[in-house]
């Protein structure tokens, strides 16, 4: 590592090098959108001790709606996890994104360092996100099962085929990367 920074670029490749640091505003975009997660959560939070505890059972809008208290507590139980699943997303995406493509963390014996961020690369991001996908569409499809009854056959049909599309679309990246990754590497990453 020292050999490259004590090698000097050329004027070409030190600016084809140095553009990765292009990626930091998108980053810190990020950083601001999860910040925004963090106060709808709140809001959502409120909202549901608010119906729950201080006026003791349902809102008006969900009793408008035909809901039953618990299925609208289960309803926004189900948005609060969604928030969180997102907002989880969105760490994976920063923290391995930036690890990745732009420049090293150094937390190496941190003690909050992520377990995964030791052996993040491009492949293993791509089947992370996938997977986190997964279990947000998975929140989305049984918030609509749950509301089955307003909606159409026409819609739940395509929200589950959505979901079955994540899913199979996140099996083939994670077969593409097993059969891209040799079979050493994968025994040493799994030791």
């Amino acid at each position: 590592m020292s050999e490259l920074r004590n090698r000097n670029l050329g004027p070409l490749p030190a600016l084809i090098f140095s553009s990765r640091w292009l990626q930091l505003p998108l980053y810190l975009g990020l950083i601001i959108a999860q910040g925004v997660y963090v106060v709808q959560f709140l809001r959502e939070l409120w909202h549901l001790l608010e119906t729950t505890i201080l006026h003791g059972g349902l809102s008006e809008a969900a009793a408008a709606a035909g809901q039953t208290a618990e299925t609208a507590i289960m309803l926004t139980v189900l948005g609060l996890i969604d928030v969180v699943m997102i907002s989880n997303l969105l760490v994976m995406v920063i923290v391995g994104g930036y690890e990745t493509f732009v420049s090293r963390l150094r937390l190496e014996g941190h003690p909050d360092q992520p377990e995964w961020l030791s052996h993040v690369n491009a492949a293993v991001l791509k089947v992370k996100l996938a997977t986190a996908i997964i279990g947000i569409s998975s929140i989305h499809l049984l918030a609509t099962f749950i509301k089955a009854e307003k909606l159409d056959e026409k819609t739940m049909l395509w929200q589950t085929l959505l979901h079955l599309t994540f899913v199979v679309s996140a099996v083939a990246i994670a077969w593409v990367d097993r059969i891209m990754t040799p079979p050493s590497k994968v025994a040493r990453e799994h030791h």
